[in-house]
């Protein structure tokens, strides 16, 4: 029998009956949708996808060959070479749509997943290996393609974004113009499960009450490693941003030209200096967390099932060489492309050199200080000892 505080009616500490009501079904789920799965062109009354019929044969190239590294990427954690790999699959096209929205000014804040994302910028996709081979923290300049370092710790990246962005609105850099390619703005790229960490919602507040440039993107992939997005909330993330006072928008993630819209249109009005917005783009991740991950142990296969239906590559797929008079040359060109990236990108991973240990304090600070070099010299004689035995 519990305690009660003296006073207290007994029925206080009575346990309480939450319902818990089943995942809404995808087929139940609203959000803006400029091409369907079955790869046909809809309207709708707040978004449009204003590009013509050659940039959708981009966006569709940027998906096979993203998606061409992350199987070669995964097959090479598999076979030993990375220590480990997260995997896209399934989300070309929540984050090619939102690349491609980006001007050369504004900055990008990613996870670990990002892969598209740092296609869109520029970033070598080998680079990217360093890292999950362990080889070195990232191997590239966040200013050369304004695309920073993968944040391995969930959600603080969203800070790190919201805090760039005030830079921007106090250096003067808003003011998107008429065509609102002008200006900066910062985009932030989370998942459904880093929604419930303390420093998103944080991130939420400063960028609401100082109206930062900042754009808020949630790949919601229904699954917080393995847990369901039923246990990160009780209403579409998207509602959220209301309570913070910035709007929030769902679109469907695996259509490239809705997210394209939608993230051209955030961006915009965070580049005019009207603040953040909030996209959810409503996903499916068809692969595993990590490859040290096995969702067969918590999904259902016939989920899975489902969502290949509704393939963001294979609708764009349908729509060209249904509509657009694209004949099977191009698809195959781009094919062979995606191998010839993946060979490279296999014979590039396994040349990586392996760091100098030593190399690690010279990363510590600007100019070595003399504590950091009597540790590094005491390092340094402590390998040395195990010189000669194997």
């Amino acid at each position: 029998m519990s305690e009660s505080v003296p006073g207290t009616p007994p029925e206080v500490f009575a346990p309480v009956e939450v319902p818990v009501s089943p995942a809404q079904p995808p087929e139940e789920v609203e959000f803006v949708q400029l091409l369907t799965p079955e790869g046909e062109r809809v309207e709708h009354p707040d978004y449009s996808f204003d590009l013509d019929d050659e940039a959708i044969k981009g966006f569709y190239r940027d998906m096979v060959l993203v998606r061409r590294i992350d199987a070669e990427a995964t097959a090479l954690q598999r076979q030993g070479e990375l220590g480990l790999w997260a995997s896209l699959l399934g989300q070309e096209a929540a984050q090619i749509g939102s690349g491609r929205a980006l001007n050369a000014k504004d900055m990008v804040f990613p996870t670990y997943r990002e892969h598209g994302v740092a296609w869109c910028q520029g970033v070598n996709p080998l680079n990217l290996l360093g890292l999950f081979r362990g080889v070195d923290q990232g191997a590239w300049d966040p200013k050369d393609n304004n695309f920073h370092l993968y944040t391995i710790v969930i959600g603080a990246q969203t800070l790190h974004a919201t805090g760039y962005a005030m830079g921007q609105q106090r250096d003067g850099v808003l003011g998107g113009g008429v065509d609102g390619d002008a200006g900066e703005a910062t985009i932030a790229y989370f998942g459904d499960g880093a929604s419930s960490q303390g420093d998103v919602n944080e991130a939420f507040i400063y960028a609401s009450v100082f109206n930062a440039p900042v754009v808020f993107f949630c790949q919601n992939n229904q699954w917080a490693i393995s847990e369901p997005i039923d246990r990160q909330t009780r209403i579409p993330l998207y509602q959220r941003a209301a309570g913070f006072g910035f709007p929030g928008v769902r679109v469907d993630g695996n259509d490239v030209l809705a997210t394209y819209a939608v993230s051209q249109q955030a961006l915009k009005r965070a580049r005019e200096g009207s603040g953040p917005t909030l996209i959810e783009a409503y996903t499916y991740r068809m692969g595993a967390h990590t490859t040290s991950d096995d969702p067969t142990k918590y999904r259902l296969n016939e989920d899975l099932e489902h969502w290949k239906l509704k393939d963001p590559i294979e609708r764009v797929h349908a729509y060209l060489s249904r509509h657009a008079g694209v004949d099977h040359d191009f698809f195959d060109e781009i094919d062979a492309e995606g191998d010839k990236i993946a060979a490279e990108l296999r014979a590039g991973c396994l040349a990586l050199p392996d760091p100098q240990l030593t190399d690690f304090f010279q990363h510590v600070y600007v100019e070595e200080t003399p504590q950091l070099a009597e540790q590094r010299a005491q390092y340094a004689a402590y390998a040395a000892s195990f010189d000669g035995e194997g």
